[in-house]
């Protein structure tokens, strides 16, 4: 007997007081029925008309975007980006909020994971409760900071031009610049060109470099096109059949700089977008667990060897530090990025699977930097097993850092201090790093 089909709610629109922030970067909110809406570009407190994109009778919750703004707040601004707002790009989640509202959201969020996940207020994560601005971010109510250093573009299949992919959708949004976009990638004139056959352009501008590289992902059967950007440029195609990256043009890598080292990124590989990220990431990680001369170290979900390299200066030669990571590009970076140093180590394999079988019984100090989904309980206890005097988390999603916390206490350690970081200006993304020692040792 098939069920009878529900009735889809798209289009609807309901006056709605705003409630608080959910981790998401979306606003909850509840009809006068008391249906559950989770809404897009309203701000805690507004009142607003909100009209459903998603959701159908029945349905846990919608999703909606708020068209009208009834009573707006004092954090609102008119969106800088021309091409922010309801159906539009999706790339951005608060071009409406002022910077600092936008902090304040973004700690709100955290918070109630915490307290959620962890069962931890932000006394006892030992946070201020503050998500500090990267240097230079800290602008004036409608002025933009340009600094995402990565921008992945995607193509429309009848024009051919490049855009931005609109909010939960396939659909491709035109556009002729992005505001956020870094000046290096700017100058390329990606928006300013046709692109015929291509599914997705990946424009890079290196940070400490002069490196520039594009990576064209094409359609089934697609040749690439002959295109002259605005700079001298490399480029890699992505392979139909493997998936793989392959160099077409020019170094198949870029230079990034951090912690006064250069570092070799491949095949469009993972490296902090925003420019300031990677150095205030490695100085809160160096801070929290002030390596020692002659300690050993783990270096977990490694990359290209960023922690691993800032570690290994400071435990010089008679420590050592030992880095999983699972991407082969990336371990064959960072062997080559680390190869100044003896006594570094990188295996490449999951970190649940590579761990066990390294035989390593203890550990002095410890950095992980787990993938959006977190470390995990297998992981996190076979951690707190190793008797390390200090633990670096950086995390990029609150709700998987604060139930990894959860277990980490489970397993006999507490955090001993909590950072966040405003990396992600204009969306709701933030980065963390939690510092955690054994719950026996006095703070």
């Amino acid at each position: 007997m098939q069920a009878e089909p529900k009735n889809s709610l798209v289009g609807e629109e309901y006056e709605v007081e705003v409630g608080p922030v959910a981790h998401g970067g979306h606003c909850v909110a509840r009809t006068a029925e008391g249906q559950v809406l989770f809404v897009r570009h309203a701000l805690p407190g507004e009142k607003v008309v909100a009209r459903v994109t998603e959701g159908e009778e029945g349905a846990r919750f919608l999703r909606a975007d708020a068209v009208t703004i009834l009573d707006p707040s004092k954090d609102r601004v008119e969106a800088p980006c021309p091409f922010a707002g309801p159906g539009r790009c999706g790339g951005c989640d608060w071009q409406h909020a002022k910077p600092g509202a936008q902090r304040r959201l973004k700690g709100e969020v955290i918070a109630e994971q915490l307290k959620r996940l962890a069962g931890l207020t932000p006394e006892e994560a030992g946070w201020d409760g503050t998500v500090m601005p990267a240097e230079g971010d800290k602008l004036p109510a409608g002025e933009v900071p340009a600094w995402r250093t990565r921008v992945q573009y995607a193509v429309d299949p009848d024009s051919g031009r490049a855009g931005l992919r609109r909010h939960r959708s396939h659909e491709v949004e035109p556009v002729d610049h992005c505001m956020i976009a870094a000046p290096g990638v700017t100058e390329l004139g990606i928006e300013r060109r046709d692109w015929p056959g291509m599914a997705s352009v990946e424009a890079i501008a290196a940070t400490g470099s002069q490196d520039r590289q594009v990576i064209l992902t094409p359609r089934p059967g697609a040749r690439l096109p002959l295109v002259e950007l605005d700079k001298l440029v490399s480029v890699l195609r992505v392979e139909e059949k493997d998936g793989g990256v392959h160099r077409v043009h020019g170094r198949p890598f870029v230079r990034e700089r951090a912690d006064g080292r250069t570092y070799r990124v491949g095949n469009g590989g993972f490296w902090q977008v925003h420019p300031k990220a990677a150095d205030a990431l490695v100085t809160a990680v160096m801070q929290g667990l002030f390596p020692r001369k002659g300690e050993t170290a783990l270096d977990l979900y490694c990359g290209v060897g960023l922690f691993a390299g800032a570690i290994a200066d400071r435990v010089g030669d008679e420590g050592a530090v030992l880095g999983i990571e699972s991407g082969k590009r990336a371990v064959e970076d960072a062997r080559h990025n680390l190869a100044s140093f003896d006594r570094v180590r990188i295996e490449q394999g999951k970190v649940e699977s590579v761990l066990p079988r390294t035989g390593i019984t203890e550990v002095d100090v410890i950095v992980l930097d787990p993938p959006r989904a977190g470390a995990g309980k297998q992981t996190v206890r076979h951690l707190t097993g190793l008797g390390a005097r200090r633990i670096a988390y950086v995390a990029c999603d609150p709700a998987a850092l604060a139930r990894d916390l959860g277990y980490f206490r489970e397993g006999g350690y507490k955090v001993r201090m909590l950072r966040a970081f405003d990396l992600f200006p204009m969306t709701h993304h933030v980065e963390c790093v939690a510092i955690l020692e054994p719950a026996a040792k006095g703070r």
